[in-house]
């Protein structure tokens, strides 16, 4: 009778080791996912800062991951290309060449796409077939790979945006392009601790859902400052008032409402929209900082205090990266840099929302 028990609770022992090694392996492929994500966002800022987003002028899902390999078809696309408005009022008499440069950061975006999409749904089978994921598991990814379906149509609405009268893209369509990228690496990240983080914290609950609210906000308010940061790049606001912390000399510059009717200023006047960016910066400090010092006086898990840490780092080095791009005037490295800050930033503050999340709804 004794041996019979201990062979049953080996196997109860052994298949328990296997559904955890097997979350293990599902966090880790979605913080895989996570920074595929962020890269993707790296990619899109160059191809932004190279004007290379218009090159391509047809969007082809599956046919489009097959680059032009003959003379005649690089003529046909550049062919394309010419009957724009950034060809004939931005770069008129572009050579082949000189096309081809901005062509393959384009390309090479939305095949980052592509292999994001195999990078997901390849895994994701797998793990279905090995009895990592339950039904619990499959409304969550699922919405994740429509997610990342519905990013690749919106890409391409941005895009044509600028086949018209532009010589650019949509400001507007711009943004929803990033912050929906921005809501998919979130969700990622969040799932991927849901798999990962199953440290036991300590502390009371009833103030680690106070701070969990706090960081909650936070968050928001650094996921807004994203999207402005996407109104700086769409309208090229950074371009322009490259002192820091004035405005061409001007705390508040005059230029800031000088268009018709009053409310476009927001999105559309360059002195506004930058100006903006660097107004809300400080309500993105203030909310760091307000929940740094509250969580020193509250009773957390020093986990938690540990992981805290990344967050007043992560503030110092983006606003470091924000000014010197801007006194800069908009170097590639640095604007890409500057992102990736903006993800880090975010990142580190969704970790402590986690758990203290869970901390305050983990069972007495």
């Amino acid at each position: 009778m004794t041996s019979i028990l201990s062979e049953t609770t080996g196997a109860d022992g052994a298949m328990m080791e296997r559904l955890h090694a097997g979350r293990r392996a599902v966090g880790l492929w979605l913080l895989a996912l996570c920074c595929m994500v962020a890269a993707m966002v790296m990619i899109g800022g160059i191809t932004r800062l190279t004007e290379s987003g218009l090159s391509i002028m047809e969007w082809r899902p599956l046919l489009g991951a097959i680059p032009p390999l003959s003379e005649a078809e690089w003529q046909r696309v550049f062919a394309l290309y010419r009957q724009i408005a950034e060809y004939k009022h931005v770069n008129a008499g572009m050579t082949l060449e000189e096309f081809q440069a901005i062509f393959w950061w384009e390309y090479f975006h939305r095949l980052w796409g592509r292999l994001l999409a195999v990078a997901f749904l390849v895994p994701l089978l797998w793990f279905l077939a090995r009895g990592y994921l339950g039904r619990a598991d499959l409304p969550r990814l699922g919405g994740l790979f429509l997610l990342g379906g519905l990013q690749g149509a919106i890409g391409w609405f941005m895009v044509a945006s600028g086949f018209q009268d532009r010589i650019d893209v949509s400001q507007y369509r711009l943004v929803i392009h990033l912050m929906l990228a921005v809501a998919i690496f979130s969700l990622m990240l969040w799932y991927a601790l849901d798999y990962l983080d199953r440290v036991e914290l300590r502390g009371s609950q009833e103030q680690a859902a106070d701070l969990a609210r706090h960081a909650r906000w936070m968050n928001v308010v650094i996921a807004i400052e994203i999207a402005l940061g996407g109104l700086v790049a769409g309208t090229d606001a950074g371009f322009l008032y490259n002192d820091f912390p004035r405005m061409n000399g001007y705390w508040l510059s005059p230029d800031l409402l000088t268009q018709s009717p009053w409310w476009i200023n927001f999105t559309e006047n360059q002195a506004m929209v930058q100006f903006q960016h660097r107004l809300f910066s400080g309500f993105v400090a203030i909310a760091v900082i307000s929940f740094l010092v509250r969580l020193r006086r509250r009773d957390v898990d020093r986990v938690i205090r540990r992981r805290a840490i990344a967050l007043p780092c992560a503030l110092a080095v983006q606003a470091f990266l924000g000014m010197a791009t801007l006194m800069l005037v908009v170097p590639i490295t640095l604007a890409v840099l500057h992102q990736l800050g903006a993800l880090v930033l975010l990142a580190s503050g969704l970790v402590l929302q986690h758990g203290l999340r869970r901390r305050a709804k983990a069972t007495p």
